[in-house]
């Protein structure tokens, strides 16, 4: 796999003496006094008033170099590994606030009709495999979201996915409807999101501090952005994306020793002149692989770059499915693992669109050729087709039955998308009308679970009581 241009192991070793000086001498914010307090036990330096626990140098690096010899040396992953595919399209925990209208060709806030128009796509293309909360539920008060969205799911989707609590105070709530649905995995705190620089507000520090007790790995989903949340030098961003990821693990571990350590960076990199942040520009991956392979190289902790999905693209199509495509194999490039290639978002995550989805899932069929066994058995060789064709004088393989019975199997047949090249705008419209023409057909032969109005009743129920405890 691919390196970027990483100083020698002395300027890694003084950049590690930066991070160390960023956390003993800032600290990070953590609103909990239950995690401040794991952190006094174990030597960090708490202030209770600012909220603010400070690391001395020697409890960093003790935990660096347990780290390392937990992990060993960092090894090339991927390298000697097969290509086992990516992860297909699929609406499981999306989340994004709004929906792109196709018709109308406008993003609106999405709604509880959003979210069953969404489901019932989703149960129609990929029901076995469960369908998730991919739509922020916006006409319900916020702290009822995820309970709103886990009934559409409870109604709609033969296999209802996880339901992301952004507050911990719903996990008992959701925990509870998914036993009365019977439904495994029914609700997931998400990711560790941090607001950047090395603050962890209260909701966020409460529901980490929920996953460490459950045993979740400890890190962070890192959206640090060059320039507004650290230095905007390549060098500073390393520095301050570490020191927040160290205290991280410092903390998970703090809380609970036996977990492992993990996490995931999508970099972010301003445009100077409108202000719009990239996660999939060229100088984004660059911050975003650099900071991975840093920690890999430093301490032994792999923390993975964030896929594909995050792209800037704000209208379905080709662009933005071949965007995602190329961030997502830059990523393969420098890592040795190639993520999905997106999940039907646009604009940096923030709007689903059902055309882009089933158009990715296309592309992402298409990338998963790379995953094909190869076989030499005497079909597949098909030696007596070329002792047939010979040097192509007298016939050729296009016209022989052996091409006839095993193109189907052999080449790539994209549904909607058109293997020949961008040809202009008008054949771009023909390629999102299919698009648009497959989710409405799958939509308009949903076929809504039957059997569940008692469970649902209960369910509605548990919401009820929580309107008024969540409430108070």
């Amino acid at each position: 796999m691919l390196r970027v241009n990483l100083p020698h192991d002395a300027d890694i070793e003084q950049m590690g003496e930066r991070v160390f000086d960023v956390l003993e001498n800032v600290g990070a914010m953590f609103q909990s006094e239950e995690m401040l307090r794991a952190l006094e036990a174990v030597g960090a330096k708490v202030d209770y008033g600012a909220e603010i626990a400070r690391f001395p140098r020697k409890l960093q690096a003790e935990f660096a170099e347990s780290a390392r010899r937990g992990r060993g040396e960092a090894k090339a992953r991927g390298r000697d590994a097969r290509f086992e595919g990516a992860p297909l399209a699929n609406l499981e925990t999306q989340v994004a606030q709004y929906v792109y209208d196709f018709d109308r060709e406008e993003r609106r806030p999405g709604s509880r009709a959003d979210l069953i128009e969404m489901t019932k796509l989703g149960d129609a293309l990929h029901g076995e495999a469960g369908v998730g909360h991919s739509v922020l539920v916006r006409d319900v008060p916020p702290i009822l979201e995820p309970l709103a969205a886990a009934l559409v799911l409870a109604e709609y989707a033969r296999k209802p996915g996880a339901v992301f609590a952004w507050d911990v105070r719903q996990a008992e709530y959701l925990i509870e409807m998914g036993e009365i649905i019977g439904a495994a995995d029914w609700m997931t705190l998400g990711a560790v999101c941090i607001a950047h620089p090395l603050r962890f507000d209260r909701v966020v520090a409460d529901r980490y501090l929920q996953m460490l007790k459950w045993g979740h790995t400890a890190g962070l989903t890192a959206m640090p952005v060059a320039g507004l949340s650290t230095p905007i030098t390549v060098e500073g961003f390393i520095v301050v994306a570490s020191a927040e990821l160290l205290a991280s693990w410092i903390a998970g571990r703090a809380v609970n020793p036996e977990v492992s350590l993990g996490g995931s960076m999508w970099a972010g990199t301003p445009d100077m002149r409108t202000g719009h942040v990239s996660f999939s520009n060229f100088d984004a991956m660059f911050y975003a692989i650099a900071v991975v392979q840093f920690l890999e190289k430093w301490c032994g902790v792999t923390v993975v770059v964030g896929g594909g999905e995050y792209s800037d693209a704000k209208r379905p199509g080709m662009y933005a499915a071949l965007e995602k495509a190329h961030k997502a194999m830059t990523i393969a490039a420098f890592t040795g693992h190639h993520p999905a290639i997106g999940q039907g978002m646009l604009d940096c995550g923030k709007v689903l669109s059902d055309v882009q989805l089933v158009l990715e899932r296309d592309m992402g069929l298409g990338l998963n050729q790379f995953a094909r066994p190869i076989e030499p058995s005497e079909e597949n060789v098909a030696l007596s087709t070329i002792e047939d064709v010979r040097i192509g004088l007298g016939a050729n393989y296009l016209q022989s039955e052996h091409t006839a019975l095993n193109f189907r199997r052999s080449l790539w047949l994209p549904e909607l998308l058109d293997r020949t090249g961008w040809d202009g705008f008008e054949k771009e419209a023909q390629v999102l009308a299919r698009a648009r023409q497959k989710s409405r057909s799958l939509i308009e032969g949903y076929v809504k679970p039957e059997g569940r109005e008692e469970k649902l009743a209960a369910m509605r129920a548990v919401v009820e009581r929580a309107k008024d405890e969540l409430a108070e």
